[in-house]
């Protein structure tokens, strides 16, 4: 844990700063809403099995939900989140969508084969 004021490393525990003197403010927004969701799993699936340029801006924005909560900001924690699972989307659709697209290459390629 790090001060918000001068950002020395604290001891856990502290209630005061050593180094300025400023009152050690303890994120608690991680236990608040211990459900938010990071879809971090899903970006990492669909990078793997769909789309990775998509799924790289969904892993990095679901990288962030915890990293954010970490902070006590809720709502970006939140808009994060919301990005990662619109990027996930957003990466099975173009997966899906090349998918189709070869199986309609494939299927006029055997048509034309005949």
């Amino acid at each position: 844990m790090f001060c918000t004021s001068c950002g020395q490393q604290l001891s856990p525990g502290m209630n005061l700063c050593p180094n300025c003197g400023a009152e050690v403010i303890t994120p608690i927004a991680a236990v608040q809403m211990p459900g938010m969701q990071s879809y971090l799993v899903q970006a990492i699936l669909v990078t793997l099995c769909c789309c990775m340029p998509f799924g790289i801006v969904a892993i990095v924005y679901a990288a962030q939900v915890s990293s954010k909560l970490a902070a006590g900001d809720t709502a970006g924690a939140q808009a994060a989140a919301d990005n990662a699972k619109l990027w996930s989307w957003v990466a099975f659709g173009c997966g899906l969508l090349g998918v189709i697209c070869y199986a309609v290459f494939v299927g006029f390629a055997a048509l034309n084969h005949h």
